[in-house]
Order: C-alpha cells, then structure tokens, then sequence
C-alpha cells in the first residue's frame, strides 16, 4: 500500500463517520449554507496573476511547518495583504489541519476561502459549503471520471466553484473541460511526495487555453515564479509553505507580486 493509498483509508473511514453524525439535510441549517460564495473572478480576470495563499500547520513530507500556527491569525495576515483566495487544510491525520480552521476563518473572509483536504464523497462538499468554503478541491487522481463530474456538479449546484488538482498526463482524459474550467497542476507526485516544477512546464503545454490555470506546490521563491510564468501560461499559484516558514506575510507575498510583476 503507498501512502495515497493510506490516506483514502482513512478518509473512507471519515466519511463513514461524517454520515453517522450528520444527515445530508442538516448541513442546510449550518451558518455558511445559505450564504453566498465568493468567486476568484477567473474568468472576468485572466491577465492578472492570483497569489492563492495557505493555511498549512504540517504536511506528511515536512513535518510541521509552521511551529507558531494560529490559523486565524495566519488568515487575517494573508486578508490584510489582500490575498486573492485562501486554502485551508483541513485533513488532521496528515496534515494537521482542522474543519474547525475553515469555520473560524470563514467568518472574517474577504477572499474565497478553498478547502483542501481528499475530497471522495458528496457529505464533504455538502460539510464544505456549510463550514464556509466557496471552492472545493477535487484530486483526479484519487476520483473516478463519473465521480469528478458528480462531485463538481454537487458543488456547482451549491453555488461553490470546483479547483480541479491532477499531477500527470494520464489523467487529462477524465476531465470535462466544459465543466471544469479552474485547473490546478500540482508539482508534486501524491504518491512519492517529490516536486517538479516541470510537471507545470510540461502539462500545461496539453490543456486547452480556455482554463484558468494554477501552479501548486513547490514554490520557494521568486525565481520559481519567474521561471514559471517564463514557460507557461499560468494564471495563479497556491503557495503553502513559502508563507508559512516566513515571519511576515505580508512582506512574502509583496516579494512574489514584485516578481510577477517583473514578469508580467
């Protein structure tokens, strides 16, 4: 077993939990259900470069990242700096994150709040909309072709825009581009661990340009914003851990504005 393959275990076991607690029709009763999502404005805003920052205690690789971790504080920082949207880590088992993180943070938004975490059942996107998440991440690698369209449509019908996350050719066959036009490439292999910042360079060349397009992880700096958007036709990147090892925010994320801007 590798370890993707431990963690949808345990998510599977999540999900069985999550159902026992909670019945589809209870999540509508919870405070963000009803409430309007905001939107990363992709498709009014293809020239600008969106930073997309987050909120990331610890990752199975690194280990804890960040040892002064106050996820509110973190996400008024990022707020402060005027982030285009935040993801939120919500896995505990490996990532030390929280729904709770979601919940808290949602009631002092001003950008789109994502919820990252090994999304592989309805109740999650329902529990995501609830807790206050305006986009979910689906990870083709862990999802069937017909799960990708279901999930993105359960998400869609609650008014949440869909961060479609893969990491190797093989799976751009499952997509539905017409349906999921917000992309994310992610440099690093879900099963190693490893990033490439090639993996960006190399797939990107194979999507249709009508996507907006997002360059996860491996990011460590300028020069790997530059070397990207030198390459590809990127139109954001989530950064993590660059933020969280840094003592100021706000100052992280003026560094990679001016280097995108340097590029533009």
């Amino acid at each position: 077993m590798n370890f993707l393959e431990e963690i949808l275990d345990v998510k599977k076991q999540e999900v069985k939990n999550l159902k026992k607690k909670y019945k589809l029709n209870s999540f509508s009763s919870m405070e963000f259900f009803d409430s309007a999502s905001l939107k990363l404005n992709s498709k009014n805003n293809k020239d600008k470069i969106s930073l997309i920052g987050e909120v990331k205690k610890a990752s199975p690789s690194k280990g804890i990242i960040n040892n002064y971790f106050d996820h509110l504080k973190l996400a008024e920082e990022y707020f402060t700096a005027s982030i285009d949207a935040l993801s939120v880590l919500t896995d505990e088992n490996f990532f030390m994150g929280s729904i709770r993180f979601l919940n808290d943070i949602a009631k002092i938004k001003t950008a789109p709040l994502l919820r990252k975490d090994f999304i592989i059942d309805e109740y999650q996107i329902y529990q995501s909309k609830a807790f206050g998440a305006d986009i979910v991440l689906l990870i083709s690698e862990i999802l069937s072709k017909s799960q990708l369209t279901e999930l993105t449509c359960a998400a869609k019908e609650l008014g949440m825009d869909v961060l479609l996350e893969f990491h190797s050719a093989e799976q751009i066959s499952k997509i539905d581009f017409s349906l999921n036009s917000l992309i994310g490439i992610n440099n690093r292999n879900l099963e190693s661990f490893q990033t490439d910042l090639e993996t960006t360079i190399r797939l990107a060349a194979e999507l249709p340009d009508n996507i907006f397009l997002v360059c996860e992880s491996g990011i460590s700096g300028p020069k790997d914003i530059k070397y990207i958007l030198s390459a590809s036709n990127v139109n954001a990147f989530l950064i993590g851990e660059f933020f969280m090892k840094d003592k100021s925010i706000s100052n992280a994320i003026k560094i990679l504005r001016e280097a995108i801007q340097n590029e533009s």
